[in-house]
């Protein structure tokens, strides 16, 4: 192999006030390190443009013991009126577009410059192998913490940034599917196939979920949900960027877990590189990549690694949404009270996102609904089809209700 090829990947960076309902027009992204073409103004929706950059050959990332898969950039954000903000170790693949979020401050808030250190992914990286527990957990006694009868779709996890009894590691409220998302970002590459990648998310999920269910840190005493400590929990890095590939596969599975015949909860769907650290009877990372080469899908994968009596179901409520998906795409020749909740909530989300066209919420899904689905498709990271699907569903949930609570605060 040539180790001098040199191929390109992709980064677009989103920047917004206090959350993604706030977006900041003409924020300057400058990427530090180039000679030239390096600063990049964002839109009325608070993104730049895609912007091509350096990255390793694609085949690094895609065996184990190879040269280092991945590019690093830093990048620094500022906007009048913000305090600036500087992100380092934005990691790009070749053929990914790596989504990069910046929040900045208020200069009013006196608060110390921004800046955020991303960590290497985990199969790169030096991390310390996950202690064994049991999948199952014993649930506590109806006094406990536990109190829901099925799993649910939490809207926000508590994460501790770093080991359980270390008490000066800071929490963070993040929103279910970007802590997934950052989880799948940190632990597997978006270069691989797709089937490894929904086993690897798939697996990410249920494991959260069981922290979810059985409260096992509350039931601890602690204050959070789950740790960003490799050796308890799974990996993440607070402001990280995420990849699109990865993205649009978590957005369409988010309320999807293991579990087995008989069990209430998630399965603890622990799991290892398989390189470096090799576990029997959990999931190989770097082993679901070549079962998938092979052309496992994703549910062989999973029960070659945890058994064939482990199922996929679904979670029936979502958390912090108004309504939940009607279970048929809304498309060209839809009507009815679906159709008229998606267009008076675009129409409230293109108060802020301004190239979204208003719609009249007449409950009828024709060309103007379609064209202002595919540019809020388009905005946040989504396939741009026209048709609300599930995926499109929640993330349109989720912006209008990120979009009225800020409209409740002015």
């Amino acid at each position: 192999m040539n180790i001098m090829q040199t191929e390109t990947g992709q980064l677009k960076v989103g920047v917004y006030d206090t959350s993604i309902a706030k977006p900041i027009e003409n924020a300057q992204v400058t990427i530090l390190g180039m000679s030239e073409n390096n600063l990049f103004n964002t839109d009325v929706s608070g993104q730049t443009q895609i912007i091509s950059l350096y990255a390793p050959p694609i085949d690094y990332s895609l065996s184990p013991d190879m040269p280092k898969p991945f590019s690093a950039i830093n990048i620094t954000v500022t906007a009048d009126g913000f305090i600036p903000s500087e992100i380092n170790g934005i990691q790009i693949f070749a053929d990914n577009l790596a989504l990069q979020e910046v929040i900045l401050l208020p200069i009013e808030s006196n608060e110390a410059e921004g800046e955020i250190n991303i960590e290497d992914p985990t199969l790169w990286g030096n991390f310390p192998e996950k202690i064994p527990e049991e999948s199952e957990k014993e649930l506590p006694e109806e006094t406990g913490f536990v109190v829901l009868d099925n799993p649910v779709i939490p809207e926000y996890i508590v994460v501790h940034d770093g080991s359980p009894n270390d008490d000066s590691a800071p929490n963070y409220y993040v929103e279910f599917k970007s802590y997934i998302k950052n989880v799948a970002s940190c632990e597997i590459y978006s270069t691989w196939p797709d089937a490894a990648i929904r086993a690897n998310v798939l697996v990410i999920i249920s494991f959260t979920l069981n922290r979810v269910f059985t409260e096992w840190y509350r039931n601890k005493g602690k204050n959070f949900v789950i740790t960003s400590s490799t050796a308890y929990d799974q990996a993440f890095s607070y402001g990280r960027n995420i990849y699109e590939e990865i993205s649009v596969i978590v957005d369409e599975m988010f309320t999807t877990y293991i579990t087995k015949p008989n069990i209430r909860q998630p399965l603890l769907t622990q799991y290892c590189d398989g390189s470096r650290v090799s576990c029997p009877n959990w999931l190989s990372q770097w082993g679901s990549k070549s079962l998938a080469d092979q052309g496992y899908t994703a549910s062989q994968i999973l029960k070659y690694y945890y058994g064939n009596d482990i199922y996929l179901t679904q979670a029936e409520q979502v958390k912090g949404v108004p309504s939940s998906f009607p279970n048929e795409n809304l498309q060209v020749g839809s009507s009815g009270n679906s159709v008229r909740t998606i267009q008076t909530q675009l129409n409230a989300i293109s108060n802020t996102y301004t190239e979204i066209p208003k719609l009249r919420a007449d409950g009828i899904y024709g060309e103007q609904t379609e064209e202002a689905v595919k540019q809020f498709q388009k905005i946040f990271n989504l396939p741009q089809t026209g048709i609300v699907d599930f995926p499109t569903w929640y993330e349109i949930s989720a912006i209008y209700v990120a979009v009225e609570k800020i409209a409740e605060l002015v």
